[in-house]
Formats: C-alpha cells, sequence, structure tokens
C-alpha cells in the first residue's frame, strides 16, 4: 500500500495551550486539517497549572482572531476586553471551548517522545524534503503509535523544564537532595495545604523577573494576614537593584505589569521581604529542617524553611534530536529571532513582530512556536503567538504574500509579557514604555534590611522586564 501523498497529511501541532490552539485554527481557515496532541489530561494543562495567576494582559489581547471566527457559530462571545483573565479563566473561559470545537482534532494524554523524517534520521540528505516527518506518540494508557505529517509545529512551551537554582544554569549541589523544600512556580496561596506550608515561614525567593514579583506579593500579603505572623520573604537576585528592578512601575504601558512591580517593590520597603543582592547560589545545605543557600563567593544565607526557584525557563528539545534546527547558542531559539529578544541586547521597544522567516530551520517544515520559540528568552506576549501561527498557517499553505505580511501592531513595551499578579484593571495606562530609561540604584526604605549591591553589566537575569 502506498504511502498518501505527503500535502494529504495533516499538519501536527504539539501543545493544546494558546499557540497551539491557535496554530490549529489558522490552519483550519486555510483549508489544512491539523491534528494537535497534548501531553497533559486536558487542553490549556500548563496554563491550568498557573490557573490562581492573573495575567497582564487583558482578554482583548489574549483570544486569537481565527479562533474566534471558530468559536462564533457555537455562541460563545468573548469576555469583557478590558478585563483581566487568571489561569483558570483563560483556560476554561477560551482554552477548552476552542478545543472542544476542534473536537478530534485535539488528543490529550498523548506525550509526542519523537520526531523525524520518515526513513531518514538526521544524517542523511538523500531524498529528506521529500519524506513526511514521522511523529512518535506515547499515550496514557500506555499504547504507542507512529504518525505521519506534512509539517510539525511545535507549540508545547517551556513550562514543564524550569530552570535550576544553580546560578551556573546546572541545579546547585544538593537542590536534588533539598527538593522536599524547593518549588519551581508560584505557590497558590488561596489552597490551604500550600498557604500552610508558607505561613510563618522564611522562604526564599530566587529570581527577578515577574513570577518573582508575584510571589514576593503573594508572600506579604500572608505577611499582613492573621494566619500568616512571622511569614518572610528572602529575596535573593544575581544582580544589584537598580531603577529598572522593579520594571517601569507606573510607566509600563501594560499597566497590570507596572502594578505587579510596585507590589513586590512595597513587599521590601514594607520589611515582609529582605533583599540579598549579588548572590548566585552555589550550594543548598541541609540545616535539620531547613534550608541554607551558599553563593559561588562563600557567602552564607541565614537558614530558611522553603525556597521558591523562580530563574526562568528552557525548551525540551529532546523529542527534537533527529531534527535539523538552527538554534542561537546562547538563548536556543531559532537563529534568525535570537538576536531580536536577546535580553543582552534588545530594550523592551526594539522587538517587532515577526513570522515565519525567523522561525524557520535547516529542516524545512518545522516550526518552533509560543514560548517555545523563545528558547531561554523570558519575555513573551500571547499576540506574539498568535502572529507567529497565523504566519506559519500562510506559509505552510503556500501563501508566501500573507506569511511575510505584518499584521500586529504591539504596544511599545514591545514582546515583555507573562502572567503576573494584578488587581487594579483601572490602573493608569499612561507612560512611554516597560522599562526604565537608566539603571539608577533604588534607595529602598529602612523598614527593610536590604543588601544593595553594585548594579550588573547587562541585562538582568530574569530580563530586562520580568518573565
Amino acid at each position: 500500500m502506498n504511502a498518501p501523498a505527503t500535502t494529504e497529511l495533516p499538519v501536527i501541532v504539539i501543545g493544546a495551550g494558546p499557540a497551539g490552539l491557535a496554530a490549529a485554527a489558522h490552519l483550519l481557515e486555510r483549508g489544512i486539517e491539523p491534528l494537535v496532541l497534548e501531553a497533559g489530561p486536558a487542553a490549556g494543562a500548563a496554563v491550568r497549572e498557573w490557573s490562581h495567576v492573573r495575567l497582564f494582559s487583558p482578554w482583548g489581547e489574549v483570544v486569537d482572531p481565527a479562533a474566534e471566527k471558530l468559536l462564533a457559530p457555537t455562541g460563545w462571545t468573548r469576555p469583557d476586553p478590558a478585563t483581566y483573565p487568571s489561569g483558570g479563566d483563560w483556560a476554561e473561559q477560551y482554552l477548552q471551548p476552542l478545543a472542544d470545537v476542534l473536537d478530534e482534532r485535539v488528543r490529550t494524554g498523548a506525550q509526542v517522545t519523537g520526531v523525524s523524517r520518515a526513513g531518514r534520521d538526521r544524517i542523511v540528505d538523500a531524498d529528506r524534503d521529500a519524506q513526511p516527518f514521522v511523529i512518535h506518540v506515547t499515550y496514557a494508557d500506555g499504547r504507542q503509535e507512529r504518525l505521519l505529517a506534512r509539517a510539525v509545529i511545535d507549540a508545547s512551551g517551556t513550562w514543564a523544564t524550569p530552570s535550576p537554582a544553580g546560578a551556573s544554569g546546572l541545579a546547585a549541589l544538593g537542590e536534588r537532595a533539598a527538593a522536599d523544600r524547593i518549588i519551581y512556580r508560584v505557590p497558590d496561596l488561596k489552597d490551604p495545604a500550600v498557604r500552610a506550608r508558607y505561613a510563618g515561614k522564611r522562604t526564599a525567593v530566587i529570581g527577578s523577573g515577574a513570577s518573582a514579583f508575584t510571589a514576593l506579593a503573594y508572600l506579604a500579603d500572608l505577611a499582613k494576614a492573621g494566619d500568616g505572623t512571622g511569614t518572610k520573604g528572602v529575596w535573593i537576585l544575581r544582580r544589584g537593584i537598580s531603577g529598572s528592578t522593579f520594571g517601569g512601575g507606573e510607566a509600563d504601558q501594560l499597566p497590570a505589569r507596572g502594578a505587579l512591580g510596585l507590589a513586590a517593590k512595597a513587599a521590601v520597603e514594607q520589611g515582609y521581604a529582605d533583599a540579598v543582592t549579588g548572590f548566585r547560589t552555589e550550594v543548598i545545605e541541609r540545616d535539620g529542617e531547613q534550608l541554607v543557600l551558599v553563593a559561588e563567593d562563600g557567602r552564607r544565607l541565614d537558614p530558611v524553611d522553603e525556597v521558591i526557584v523562580l530563574t526562568g525557563f528552557r525548551p525540551d528539545l529532546s523529542f527534537l534530536s533527529e531534527v535539523r534546527l538552527g538554534l542561537d547558542e546562547r538563548l536556543q531559539a531559532p537563529v534568525a529571532l535570537a538576536p531580536l529578544i536577546d535580553p543582552n541586547q534588545h530594550s523592551c521597544g526594539t522587538v517587532y513582530p515577526h513570522g515565519h522567516r525567523e522561525l524557520s530551520h535547516p529542516e524545512q517544515g518545522i516550526y518552533l512556536v509560543g514560548m517555545k520559540s523563545y528558547g531561554r528568552a523570558p519575555t513573551f506576549l500571547a499576540m506574539t503567538g498568535y502572529e507567529q501561527v497565523r504566519s506559519v498557517a500562510a506559509a505552510i499553505a503556500g501563501d508566501l504574500d500573507a506569511a511575510d505580511r505584518v499584521e500586529l501592531t504591539l504596544p511599545e513595551t514591545g514582546v515583555c509579557g507573562g502572567a503576573g499578579l494584578f488587581d487594579a484593571p483601572e490602573a493608569d495606562q499612561s507612560g512611554d514604555g516597560c522599562c526604565a530609561p537608566a539603571p539608577q540604584l533604588v534607595q529602598l526604605g529602612a523598614p527593610a534590611a536590604v543588601a544593595v549591591g553594585p548594579v550588573a553589566e547587562g541585562a538582568p537575569a530574569g530580563g530586562c522586564c520580568g518573565s
């Protein structure tokens, strides 16, 4: 029996998150059959894991236009565009209804374990581009399957692979042994069991981006509550504290993110968290029921009860080892995209929308999109992902004019984005950008025992505007 022509095969999309489901909607709009493979038990599985956290971006910016068209015949109505959803809202009110419309085109509990060219490992050149992709899948029930595809869109994100506490990019000595006291996500302090874990405890928060801001604000709120007496945060930064440490504040064109940075700053100034700067974690030692963090320069901190590591995420490239990817050696992002998003180089207003050309690889027909396309770069907006998949779907359909056309205007804050804590949707929208124009040392209030070190050269560990 002859194999079907490559153009008759579906496009396989890896991941049923915001970018993956939007990719499926754009493919359908172009008459191309998608098949979405989601490792989790439901659409938006990763988003559901931070369901308690509120987005920076309002509903008007987190619904893809092609997806909305697909949803419209079902009677679905987009929530108030000016309001800010939580991760749980996003998953339940948008991602799940979209997956329901796509129906059998979305398979959950489907873990992709390998992607290659049919009959060709990464070494073989002969007739390579004429072969379909072969995708190895293991289902939750243990069943395995091999699927053929005309193209592959990897929108699996980076949520499953958080970066470690160790400043070298590797786990700190003792980090794995202390796993029972360390988490790599913003804790849900509304959950009674989680709240009890941190109430009255001393908790180290490692990281300098939006997730760290969120954790600090949550811990400060807990400290102010009746059951949180004695709760204390210890904020560990690899750099010094400067004018850009807390983001753009009231000048941030994404007011939700600005409010988040101000909440973290207040937590420090009001004494609910101590900031320790220039601290690069090398060792995590046990001290009875507590942990002691040791820096590479030998500094030792007072013992803490818990550690929250929020040092960013990195892409899982293990199942792509047999395809030819062109990735930047630093960010692990596509080589043409990397200079646009490199936190060592760019400022928030200099990143422009991009599409299939910046996302292409030596292996024709495979694209990394969404948060995964940014590799280790820390900042991303849902709008950027939607524009990516619109362009990629057009390219797969052969409509290069549409694929090359930029159809998105980002705010001057560029691609800085993600999820954060925000409780004031009416906040001021004025200002010129997300980042402070020049690093200036911040004199923090007397109530906090703050170690202010030198301002490090280059970008902060969490990127220019948080992660």
